[in-house]
């Protein structure tokens, strides 16, 4: 797990830019699954074929980042947001584009209070000392993104994009270490999820699965004088009761649940009060299609240094692959 997390989270991978993190996760697993294909929006789409429950998982494959609107005389980049970044978490932050070029994210030194400090005040220094040399090493629309190393400390992973690289990592496990299932599962690595959950609508639009189960990270409440919630990074994986785009299905929920409770597995259970996941396109998409949500605890979302437990990670494949070999009446 730790070496394919490393591998996945260092993978480039924003929104609307997701080739290279979906080719990686192609390589990862071919020769576990009966079919793969890519779907028109780019959302990788993985099958294990069977005769019960259209079963359909879900994780995003892509990753916010910072998208160059103008280049200046002097070669510094403007730019705006890709997905939810948030000024505290950019400042001083090293990025990468896709090509290798490297920069630093800054602001206009007259600001005196960071608090004044707005995203059209912000730059991104590439080293550049005039347009014309910024030109010929980026262009505009090029989309950075954040340039972390991964590492690890006592089981906690460490690195950037685990939102959601955790969910694509637990399905991969899934896939390799899924013996036999009654049901045809999709694994589906979406995109453009920090956008609106756009992969996820038309995915599950075209297979109209019987059950949807998306995995993605969710907040924590175990650091100093945090927002209380009663999800702590070891506690096991949580299962979603709701966010701001779903109530998760009373019977999805009941069946993670229960089938956590059957093999032993801590869990924990989800109430996040902004922000939501793949479920939230998924469970709208034709007539309904009962959904939840397998979360990963995970401390300082969408900055450059998220953090995931690799008992919560171990547990979360143990979860659904329990889930997956069972029966499944929803």
């Amino acid at each position: 797990m730790k070496e394919l997390l490393k591998k996945l989270t260092e993978a480039y991978g924003p929104s609307g830019n997701e080739e290279i993190i979906r080719d990686v996760i192609r390589q990862e697993i071919e020769g576990f699954v009966d079919e793969i294909r890519v779907d028109t929006l780019g959302n990788l789409i993985a099958v294990r074929k069977g005769s019960g429950k259209k079963v359909m998982l879900a994780a995003h494959m892509d990753q916010i980042g910072f998208m160059v609107t103008h280049i200046d005389d002097k070669g510094f980049l403007r730019f705006t947001r890709v997905g939810g970044v948030s000024v505290r978490d950019s400042i001083h932050r090293r990025v990468i584009f896709k090509n290798g070029v490297t920069g630093v994210i800054s602001y206009e030194e007259e600001i005196d209070d960071i608090r004044d400090i707005k995203f059209e005040r912000m730059y991104i220094d590439i080293g550049a000392s005039s347009r014309e040399q910024a030109e010929s090493m980026v262009s505009i629309g090029d989309v950075a993104v954040y340039h972390s190393a991964f590492s690890e400390n006592g089981g906690r992973y460490i690195g950037k994009a685990m939102d959601d690289r955790a969910g694509c990592a637990l399905l991969i496990e899934t896939a390799k270490r899924l013996q036999a299932s009654p049901h045809e599962i999709y694994f589906v690595f979406t995109v453009q999820e920090e956008l609106g959950v756009r992969g996820a609508k038309t995915s599950a639009y075209a297979l109209n699965p019987d059950i949807g189960i998306a995995v993605d990270v969710t907040l924590t409440g175990d650091t100093p004088k945090s927002r209380p919630m009663a999800v702590k990074l070891g506690g096991g994986p949580a299962i979603k009761v709701k966010d701001a785009l779903v109530l998760a299905h009373p019977r999805v929920r009941s069946l993670m649940v229960s089938r956590a409770q059957e093999a032993g597995i801590p869990y924990q259970m989800e109430i996040l009060d902004a922000g939501g996941t793949d479920a939230g396109a998924i469970h709208l998409t034709r007539e309904g299609i009962p959904s939840g949500v397998l979360s990963i605890p995970c401390r300082h979302v969408h900055s450059d240094s998220e953090m995931v437990d690799a008992s919560d990670m171990e547990n979360g494949v143990k979860l659904m692959l329990h889930i997956l070999e069972g029966e499944i009446e929803v």
